[in-house]
C-alpha cells in the first residue's frame, strides 16, 4: 500500500510537471516564435527585470485597470466644465472606469478606459470603438494633480474622435499589428479617408520590454538555461557590443521627434540597426532649429558642445535605461563633474550661489526646465492655455536659469 501512495504521488508530480512545461513550451509571443516574453527574463535578471518594471519605458502603454489608472474618481476633483449645460465627469462603474458626457443634468455618451498611455508626468487614455482606439478628452497630469484637457482637445466642447493610429502605439507599446481595410459607412461619417488601419487587440505588448530594446529572447533563454555557466551573453544584443551611433539610433528611435519621412515601422527596428534606415531626416541635428522639450530630448543633446566636442557620450551616459531618472540631481552632476573638474564659476554667479552648490547642482542651470510647445491643455472653466514643462536636454548656458 505504501509503495502504492509513493507511486501515485510520483505520478501525479509528473502530470504536473508536463503540463507546466507543455503550459511553457505553448505561449507564443504576438511578436513571433524568436521572442520569449519578458516574463523569461526574471529567472536570470531578476534585479534588472523588477527594476525595469516599475519604470516609465514598461508603463508606457498599460491595460486600464484602476490600479494602473491615475487620477480621482470619487471627489470634488472628477468633474470637468465646458458650460453650464454640460460636463464630463470621471466615474468608477463596477469594476470600471469611464469619462461620461453629461448634458442638462442627463446622460449623453459614456466611454470606458481601455489603455493608458503615460504614467511618469501624466496620463492620457483611450476606448475602443470598432477595432480602433480613440483618446479621451481629458488627461491626468501629475503637475496639477487635477484632470484637464488631453493634448490639443477644446476646452469648449467634448470631443471624442481622435483616432489613436498604430504609428501612435510604435514609441508605447512593443508590439502592435494591423491591418488596412475599406472603411464602414459608419465610420466615414467620422474620418476623410477611405481606408484604415485596424488594430489586432491580441497583439498588443503592453510598455517598452525587454525585447523591444534588446531583441527577441527565445534562443538566448534557451542557451543560458542550458549553459548556466556561461556568462557572456549569447544571441541577444548586449548594448556593450554597439557602436556609440548604434546607441544612440536605439534611444533616438523614440526619443528624437522622428518626425522625417518614415521608410519602415519603429515595430521592425531591432538594437543595432541604422535609424537612417527608418527614417530620412528632413532636419539636421546640428542646425538652430528649436526642437521642442517633449519627444526631442536626442536632437536636443546632439546640439550641445559637451556631445559635440565627445566621441563617447551617449545616453547611457547619464541615463539607466532600466529606471526612471534620478530625482537627485547631485548624482547628475558627479557625472558632469568627470569632465569639468578645471570650470570655474564667475564671481557674478558665485554672488547667487556658493561653489559647492553650484558643483551640486549642474542640471538645474544647464538643462533648466522649459515649456512645451507641443503639448498644451486647460483646466476646466479656464480659457488660458497651461504648458507641459520638462527638463531640456540641451546642455548650454542659460541666463535666465542663473537669475
Amino acid at each position: 500500500m505504501k509503495k502504492t501512495k509513493i507511486l501515485f504521488a510520483v505520478v501525479v508530480l509528473t502530470v504536473l510537471f508536463v503540463n507546466c512545461t507543455n503550459k511553457s513550451d505553448e505561449y507564443t509571443d504576438p511578436r513571433g516564435t524568436d521572442y520569449a516574453g519578458s516574463e523569461s527574463c526574471i529567472e536570470c535578471h531578476q534585479p534588472q527585470y523588477e527594476m525595469a518594471s516599475h519604470s516609465s519605458h514598461f508603463k508606457a502603454t498599460a491595460p486600464a485597470i484602476p490600479e494602473n489608472v491615475l487620477g480621482d474618481f470619487d471627489s470634488k476633483n472628477h468633474v470637468f466644465i465646458y458650460d453650464k449645460n454640460t460636463k464630463l465627469v470621471m466615474e468608477k462603474r463596477n469594476d470600471s472606469l469611464y469619462q461620461v458626457l453629461y448634458k442638462n443634468g442627463k446622460e449623453v455618451e459614456a466611454h470606458r478606459f481601455e489603455i493608458v498611455f503615460g504614467t511618469k508626468h501624466a496620463q492620457t487614455s483611450v476606448y475602443w470603438r470598432s477595432n480602433n482606439t480613440y483618446e479621451l478628452p481629458l488627461s491626468y497630469y501629475n503637475s496639477i494633480h487635477n484632470w484637464a484637457t488631453s493634448p490639443g482637445f477644446p476646452a469648449d466642447k467634448p470631443y471624442f474622435d481622435r483616432q489613436v493610429i498604430k504609428d501612435c502605439y510604435a514609441c508605447h507599446s512593443s508590439n502592435i499589428s494591423s491591418k488596412s481595410v475599406n472603411q464602414s459607412s459608419e465610420e466615414k461619417n467620422f474620418m476623410s479617408m477611405d481606408v484604415e488601419d485596424v488594430i489586432n487587440k491580441k497583439t498588443i505588448v503592453y510598455g517598452i520590454d525587454c525585447e523591444r530594446c534588446h531583441g527577441p529572447a527565445k534562443k538566448h533563454a534557451e542557451f543560458h538555461l542550458k549553459n548556466p555557466n556561461v556568462k557572456a551573453a549569447n544571441s541577444i544584443v548586449s548594448y556593450k557590443s554597439l557602436n556609440r551611433q548604434q546607441k544612440l539610433d536605439a534611444c533616438a528611435l523614440c526619443h528624437a521627434g522622428n518626425d522625417g519621412m518614415k521608410l519602415k515601422s519603429r515595430f521592425d527596428f531591432k538594437p543595432g540597426d541604422n535609424l537612417s534606415d527608418y527614417y530620412r531626416d528632413t532636419k539636421s541635428i546640428t542646425d538652430t532649429a528649436n526642437f521642442d522639450v517633449h519627444g526631442n530630448q536626442f536632437r536636443l543633446m546632439a546640439q550641445s558642445k559637451c556631445f559635440v566636442n565627445s566621441d563617447k557620450m551617449d545616453c547611457i551616459t547619464c541615463h539607466n535605461p532600466h529606471q526612471n531618472a534620478s530625482p537627485n540631481l547631485a548624482s547628475y552632476s558627479k557625472i558632469c563633474m568627470t569632465c569639468h573638474q578645471g570650470i570655474e564659476h564667475k564671481a557674478t554667479t558665485l554672488k547667487m550661489m556658493p561653489a559647492k552648490l553650484l558643483a551640486d547642482n549642474c542640471v538645474e542651470c544647464h538643462m533648466p526646465k522649459k515649456s512645451s510647445n507641443a503639448i498644451t491643455f486647460q483646466l476646466s472653466n479656464s480659457k488660458a492655455l497651461s504648458k507641459y514643462i520638462l527638463r531640456t536636454h540641451r546642455i548650454g548656458i542659460y541666463p535666465a536659469a542663473k537669475k
